[in-house]
């Protein structure tokens, strides 16, 4: 796993990566809900699109809008399993452990914090 402030300061670098951002329709969403939910959602959609060891759909099993865990996802590269390997060096072919799901839902959420300053 990647220090949380390198992975922000390589992110930033990337032109698609910078090209996701919240629209009003998240922020409404993230303000009615409010960030515990979104973060309860970040943890569900982690376990069951991205933790197992095998994912049929890997690459694909990301929605590109439709949430704002989905959106953050894109912009963190926390959306499959390829890229968590390449952006943030965890493994592809095992289940994810306790601590790298935290881990995951931390930039998740640092990035969705950061889109709504």
């Amino acid at each position: 796993m990647t220090d949380i402030n390198e992975i922000f300061n390589r992110l930033e670098k990337s032109k698609f990566r910078n090209s996701f951002h919240l629209k009003e329709k998240d922020v409404l969403y993230i303000k009615e809900k409010g960030l515990d939910k979104i973060e309860s959602h970040a943890y569900d959609f982690i376990k069951k699109r991205l933790a197992p060891k095998i994912i049929l759909n890997d690459g694909k099993q990301t929605p590109m809008r439709g949430h704002p865990v989905f959106i953050a996802q894109h912009g963190t590269a926390t959306c499959c399993r390829g890229c968590l390997e390449k952006w943030h060096h965890i493994k592809k072919d095992k289940e994810l452990s306790d601590m790298e799901i935290d881990y995951i839902v931390k930039v998740i959420m640092t990035w969705i914090q950061k889109e709504l300053n």
